[in-house]
């Protein structure tokens, strides 16, 4: 009895070891695989959620798969933070170990943050980004014909045709056309994995944005 328990704990610790070395592998070739997709300079850190991972690599099926970009540049808009989660990966065994491009994702959202320095720069001159703590807001001065006036407003954030656009929403004290010179677009696009913008909401930082895309190939 004795042997038989030392050896079925010996199987289990080899069985766990094989299951780690092979998690580090797929995640390895999946990491490069986005690098490629997305066009990134050096692979990002990628997680395989889920245990057992030999029994998802035997399917050639992972319901979901972290990873971590870090901080890029898309149409001149810098993202911190840029991360996503790939679902239902279907990456078969053997196309993985013979590095064939057959790996697909039933669906990839990304998500990242767009800062107040970030949006400083795409305002109107004379106006800077803040926050009231649950949203954004504009404060400065702009030029109305040979007049100066003093702008204090509150921005509504919406996505337009897959562009971000600010518009102010309260602007006390001046005409409504003034206010309109408040409004102004983010030349944000090219995201990876063709991914539309779906969500964006105010944080402290800025703007959080959330992106979706499906039926999306990784590419080797």
């Amino acid at each position: 009895m004795r042997k038989l328990i030392i050896s079925l704990i010996v199987l289990i610790l080899v069985l766990v070891a094989l299951d780690r070395v092979a998690v580090a592998g797929v995640q390895r070739d999946l990491a490069n695989r986005i690098a490629a997709s997305a066009d990134l300079s050096g692979p990002p850190t990628v997680t395989i959620e889920g245990v057992p991972f030999l029994t998802q690599a035997l399917s050639g099926h992972y319901p979901e798969v972290r990873f971590d970009l870090g901080t890029l540049t898309y149409g001149g808009v810098p993202v911190r933070d840029l991360r996503g989660v790939a679902y239902d990966v279907t990456a078969p065994l053997g196309d993985i170990l013979r590095n064939r491009p057959d790996v697909r994702a039933g669906r990839v959202t990304v998500s990242g943050t767009l800062t107040k320095q970030t949006l400083d720069r795409f305002a109107p001159d004379g106006i800077k980004i803040g926050s009231d703590g649950r949203r954004l807001t504009a404060s400065g001065e702009v030029m109305v014909g040979a007049n100066k006036l003093k702008i204090d407003a509150t921005m509504r954030v919406e996505v337009t045709d897959g562009r971000i656009r600010l518009r102010a929403e309260k602007v006390e004290g001046v005409p409504d056309a003034v206010a309109q010179l408040m409004t102004f677009d983010l030349p944000f696009d090219g995201l990876p994995f063709d991914v539309r913008l779906t969500r964006v909401r105010s944080v402290p930082l800025g703007l959080e944005f959330t992106a979706t895309a499906t039926d999306v190939p990784i590419r080797g």
